[in-house]
């Protein structure tokens, strides 16, 4: 069977200095509606990884050429070091350069390179990720960077704490690349190793400086600081918690965290929100330490977030602009198209996530996936109704509310689900009571 195909509208050349090869994009019906229903599917995750990739080495392309000296500069000396640890282990480089924070400071750089006034580009950092790149594929080489406030992060290994202020020379035998505790290496600097959780290679990441939004970013999220071994400890439980909660109630769900998500950044005491995820950072989940139930529910809802985010790179879903007119269910404040598509969409895997924990005997698992699903029920016909959506985003939402309607075959019990939507219409009457200018934004 033949399918429309929908491309994108980044560059699809080869970056030719950079590692690995772009190809053009195309999104059948299958894989459309595959990621719309927000059930796992390898041709789902497969898309979701490539364009993460694809965008990084077009973005990490565009700062080598705007860099001062262009390549012939110190910056084409460090990716000339890149492209030399790459021929010895592609899979190391390829690690560095996709580490979600590497994607935060490339953006912010490009910013940066070509904004008129204010903070200079940080392109010392290229040099972080040239020598961590090296370090992990194991090649012998020479380089010598500066600090920034007494601290050196070599993304995905740590960071280094020189004994000494001033440039620090570097080489092959800089880092242990087994350690995980704190130790001194022949740099003559300590060395703190990047934490990595239990049960695969994501890592809880409280030392990398993109990690987070930069200042002045509108994101409401502020990291922690470097954690204490018992602060870690305190994550190393709850993720292995959240972990076996996802893998007994959802294995095809877990499978895809453990695929998609890279970096888990621990967000300061006090923060409102149990997750957030930025395009800028793709792969990586800003979230507070919770129970594991919660952080199990927080998984599922921000991977949704960064599969919705990548498939927007390559397909137009909608032409909306950022006005904040629409009713969302979930959240008090008027939000934008986009913004009720995104939360439409995770509510939408979190009401599939709790049907089956239901299922399972987990406990109020049947009312959250009753409120839940309401919360979704009630957005989507506003959704569909939108007149700027394109031809692709009404099918993807079509698909998602054959997703929702697909529910009907496990209802819970009782009347849980009838409950729900009373109490819903409830805080609809209120809402429109609060916004009576944007009443006829919502559709029944």
């Amino acid at each position: 069977m033949t399918h429309r195909t929908h491309h994108h509208d980044a560059p699809a050349r080869a970056a030719s200095a950079a590692p690995g090869v772009l190809t053009p994009f195309s999104v059948t019906h299958h894989t459309l509606h595959a990621l719309a229903s927000t059930e796992p599917s390898a041709e789902g995750s497969r898309l979701v990884s490539d364009v993460r990739r694809s965008k990084r080495l077009v973005l990490l392309r565009a700062v080598l050429d705007a860099a001062p000296g262009g390549p012939g500069g110190e910056s084409g000396e460090h990716w000339a070091l890149l492209e030399e640890a790459e021929r010895h282990d592609p899979e190391a480089v390829r690690d560095v350069l996709h580490y979600p924070a590497t994607g935060a400071w490339a953006e912010e750089t490009l910013r940066r390179l070509h904004a008129p006034y204010g903070p200079a580009p940080d392109l010392g950092h290229l040099g972080a990720l040239a020598v961590a790149a090296a370090l992990r594929a194991g090649i012998g080489f020479k380089a010598t960077l500066k600090p920034v406030h007494g601290r050196l992060v070599l993304p995905t290994l740590g960071l280094l704490r020189p004994a000494r202020p001033g440039p620090l020379a570097l080489d092959e035998r800089s880092w242990d690349t087994g350690a995980d505790t704190a130790a001194d290496t022949a740099a003559g600097a300590e060395a703190l190793p990047l934490h990595v959780l239990p049960g695969g290679r994501t890592a809880l990441d409280d030392l990398d400086p993109y990690r987070a939004p930069a200042a002045g970013h509108p994101a409401p999220v502020r990291p922690a600081r470097r954690l204490t071994p018992k602060g870690h400890k305190r994550w190393d439980t709850q993720w292995s918690g959240a972990l076996t909660l996802l893998e007994r109630y959802d294995t095809a769900r877990a499978e895809e965290t453990g695929r998609l998500l890279r970096s888990v950044v621990p967000l300061a005491g006090g923060s409102r929100s149990n997750g957030a995820t930025l395009p800028a950072a793709a792969g990586s989940l800003l979230a507070r330490a919770q129970p594991p139930p919660a952080l199990a529910a927080t998984l599922v809802h921000e991977v949704q977030h960064g599969k919705l985010a990548a498939l927007a790179d390559i397909l137009t879903l909608h032409t909306a602009d950022r006005t904040p007119r629409f009713w969302a269910p979930w959240r008090s404040d008027p939000r934008p198209l986009e913004g009720l598509l995104h939360g439409a969409y995770a509510h939408l895997a979190l009401a599939g996530y709790w049907q089956r924990a239901a299922l399972y005997g987990a406990r109020g698992a049947w009312a959250q996936h009753a409120r839940i699903r309401a919360q979704v029920a009630a957005a989507l016909p506003t959704l569909r109704a939108c007149p700027e959506l394109t031809p692709a985003g009404r099918e993807f939402t079509d698909a998602m509310a054959a997703a929702e309607k697909a529910m009907d075959e496990l209802r819970p019990p009782g009347d849980q689900y009838a409950t729900a939507r009373r109490a819903l219409d409830r805080e609809r009457r209120a809402w429109c009571a609060a916004h009576p200018e944007l009443t006829a934004f919502i559709r029944a």
